[in-house]
């Protein structure tokens, strides 16, 4: 079964930044597109950001000039880079693989932003 962890969550002030790492176990990760989703209290899943496997990105409106997702095929992980972070990015951060057109879905981790 295919495995994606997520970790670099945690509580932040206004305007810092975090760093999201999502460590997967897929075969062939290279071919894979990559993405993030968020869920925050009350609201539906949103996308955040993907990347395919050719490396072109596509990033949510209220993220782009943030936000930047990148991928490491070495170490089959794929980052969120977030910068000036406001309470309004407040969610559980999701990791997202889809591969063969089927997806896979980490556990989530925790972005709390305060002002």
């Amino acid at each position: 079964q295919v495995q994606l962890v997520e970790s670099g969550g945690g509580l932040v002030q206004a305007g810092g930044s975090l760093r999201l790492s999502c460590a997967t176990s897929l075969t062939v990760f290279r071919i894979a597109t990559m993405g993030w989703y968020r869920q925050a209290p009350g609201k539906q899943r949103e996308l955040v950001a993907t990347i395919t496997s050719g490396g072109s990105t596509n990033y949510a409106d209220s993220v782009k000039d943030r936000f930047t997702i990148s991928r490491d095929n070495a170490k089959n992980t794929v980052y969120l880079i977030m910068n000036s972070l406001e309470p309004e990015d407040t969610a559980v951060y999701y990791c997202n693989a889809k591969k063969y057109g089927v997806e896979n879905w980490g556990q989530g981790t925790q972005v709390t932003v305060s002002s």
